[in-house]
């Protein structure tokens, strides 16, 4: 019996790699998709996170990554060792971690979360008087620190993609198009002086849910906070709107992810052949461990969003 393999790609992903994959979304999607393909390969266009985590939730399954490059700078700026003793620090306090983040780091926290349930999950928390430390998005902890008036711990790594959107570069864009409605939409891994300014913080997904439902005047321009690749999306959905990424700096509107566009449509294509990076090396110890907060994670989501 041939074995059935499926192809995911994140919406970071170019469109021609998008175009190749079975399931097309957000890191979360991806893994709750893998886990119930029942498929014997997984080819992950995407990051090594993202396929370490297909791995955690299907464990019977091959998972490919098809470049070994495809990392994170949320991974690479978190030495686990030093995350493990800073935890140690705030025995009192729920850890609770990004869902990007290596499977180590997963392993050493009481939650997983998503930039789309991130907001309810802790509020939850702090409803039932626990007090939480957050990891590893530092930009992400900032704003909930923010908005909701919580004095959470935070790590200190960023994603390298969203840190580069700021203020100065918002406001020489924002100007550029004073004649116009503006508006501007924001991943929560931006820094905060951006995320003040947003119309809307959200998920990837949340923010293209946000402009299939845009119903403002069809002259204005959205500005998008975030790696590029979901503008593809998000066009396809809206193509009469006029929506631009958000500068970097005055006159760039071209911020993508590195690790992401390492998924070209030759890797892409040895992967599904069997050729790439396997998910092979976490032991069963490290997935249990790892699991156990994201099934938590989804559990509090079944319930909560039901």
């Amino acid at each position: 019996m041939a074995k059935k393999v499926v192809t995911l790609a994140h919406y970071y992903c170019t469109p021609e790699i998008q175009q190749m994959a079975d399931k097309v979304g957000d890191s979360l999607e991806l893994s709750l998709f893998a886990r119930d393909s029942h498929a014997d390969t997984i080819v992950f266009a995407g990051v090594r996170f993202m396929a370490e985590t297909a791995k955690i939730l299907n464990p019977h399954a091959e998972v490919i990554l098809p470049d070994r490059g495809s990392t994170c700078s949320l991974v690479t700026q978190t030495d686990v060792a030093a995350l493990t003793a800073w935890r140690k620090q705030h025995p009192d306090h729920v850890h609770v971690a990004y869902i990007n983040s290596s499977a180590e780091h997963k392993a050493v926290a009481d939650w997983i979360c998503t930039s789309r349930n991130v907001d309810d999950l802790i509020a939850d928390l702090y409803a039932q008087g626990k007090k939480v430390i957050f990891s590893p998005d530092r930009n992400m902890g900032a704003y909930l620190n923010f908005q909701y008036g919580y004095d959470m711990p935070l790590w200190s790594a960023v994603c390298e993609v969203h840190d580069k959107f700021n203020e100065d570069a918002l406001n020489a864009g924002l100007a550029e198009v004073a004649d116009k409605s503006a508006f501007l939409i924001a991943h929560p891994e931006s820094p905060l002086p951006v995320l003040k300014r947003a119309d809307y913080v959200g998920s990837t997904s949340g923010m293209l849910n946000w402009v299939r439902q845009f119903a403002q005047a069809p002259d204005s321009v959205i500005f998008v906070a975030t790696e590029d690749g979901i503008l593809y999306n998000m066009k396809q959905a809206r193509p009469e709107l006029d929506i631009r990424q958000a500068p970097i700096y005055a006159g760039c509107q071209c911020n993508s992810c590195p690790y992401m566009k390492l998924n070209t449509i030759e890797a892409v294509k040895r992967a599904q052949q069997g050729e790439g990076i396997r998910i092979d090396y976490l032991t069963e110890a490290q997935m249990d461990a790892a699991r156990l907060p994201i099934e938590r994670m989804l559990e509090f989501s079944k319930r909560y969003y039901a």
